[in-house]
């Protein structure tokens, strides 16, 4: 065999080699395409869509380390003059559009923590969780009775201001309108029902807040008014109260009335004076008419830094036929 035909057979052996290792080549499958968290804009800042959905989540809370102090507490729940809890709250709230406009739901999950004897002094509950469209409201949620002001010297609601409940609001940038149905179910007053409906608008510097809660168990009602005017440095807020008899709803006294100004010494601190009267105390639950009393005091908010704020509150008590009693907590706050 010659030099050329050799070269020539060596050749067309490497190609039939080559093929045959090409045709049993493994291919590397592409990688699938990762889906990174989007940012959901339609709702406000801090809302994220949930993977492969329409659906914006938006997780926040804050935890609170606070020291009460007065006659037992504050509280009035044990014999001590001081007490330290924390509190951690986590919140979720999922929105979505729908044909009947914004679905949407919040649950809240909340533990107060006062000290590390057991679980009879620390709790985990549900302190909000509802799903809400069209304008209604279903589920554990905070009744309008809880809007009070930024203060601390006011009581113009009783008992607790958490409840089951339906409502229906319907609202504009400037105005609101809504009523509510909510079980007032506690151990004092098993199968209670309550009634709320509340009105309330702005007009240029003035928003005024009309509220009103009927107690079936009682048969008692009230109503109650706030007012806020933006004055000068700060904003001046008016209420009062008027109840028919003790009810749920409120039950401190037959009449109050009360003011507040919010004097906003720059963007991270604010002075909050105010002052209360009441007429005609509840006696023992049911009973108007055990004199008078009023409250004074002062509340100061610090914005430490994003996310972190203080807030002091001293308050003085006075009451016809009682002691007089000095009150008042100091608050540190981590908000996210």
């Amino acid at each position: 065999m010659t030099m050329k035909a050799i070269l020539f057979a060596s050749a067309a052996a490497l190609t039939a080699a080559n093929g045959a290792y090409a045709a049993d080549a493994i291919v590397a499958a592409e990688p699938e395409p990762m889906e990174y968290v989007r940012v959901c804009d339609a709702f406000g800042t801090g809302y994220f869509y949930i993977p492969g959905t329409e659906t914006c989540l938006k997780l926040g809370g804050y935890i609170r380390f606070q020291t009460d102090f007065g006659r037992n507490d504050g509280n009035r729940d044990n014999t001590s003059d001081w007490n330290t809890f924390t509190r951690a709250q986590l919140e979720f709230e999922a929105k979505n559009d729908t044909e009947f406009g914004t679905l949407s739901s919040m649950v809240a999950l909340r533990t107060n923590a006062r000290n590390s004897s057991g679980s009879s002094n620390n709790n985990t509950f549900l302190d909000q969780g509802y799903i809400e469209i069209a304008g209604l409201r279903f589920g554990m949620q905070y009744s309008w009775w809880d809007d009070d002001l930024s203060g601390e010297t006011d009581s113009i609601a009783s008992n607790e201001t958490r409840h089951n409940a339906i409502r229906y609001q319907y609202e504009t940038d400037a105005f609101k309108a809504g009523i509510a149905v909510e079980e007032l179910e506690d151990t004092a007053r098993p199968n209670n029902v309550g009634i709320t409906g509340q009105v309330s608008g702005t007009v240029g510097v003035v928003t005024a807040y009309l509220l009103g809660g009927y107690d079936t168990d009682s048969e008692e009602g009230a109503v109650r008014a706030i007012i806020y005017a933006d004055l000068g440095p700060g904003q001046l807020g008016i209420y009062g109260a008027y109840a028919t008899g003790a009810n749920y709803y409120y039950e401190e006294s037959e009449w109050t009335v009360g003011a507040q100004y919010e004097l906003k010494v720059n963007e991270k601190f604010s002075i909050t004076p105010g002052v209360q009267y009441f007429s005609n105390i509840d006696l023992n639950g049911n009973d108007f008419g055990g004199g008078d009393a009023w409250t004074g005091g002062v509340t100061v908010d610090y914005k430490i830094t994003d996310g972190l704020k203080t807030k002091v509150s001293l308050q003085y008590h006075d009451e016809d036929n009682g002691d007089d009693e000095v009150f008042g907590f100091v608050r540190l706050q981590r908000d996210f």
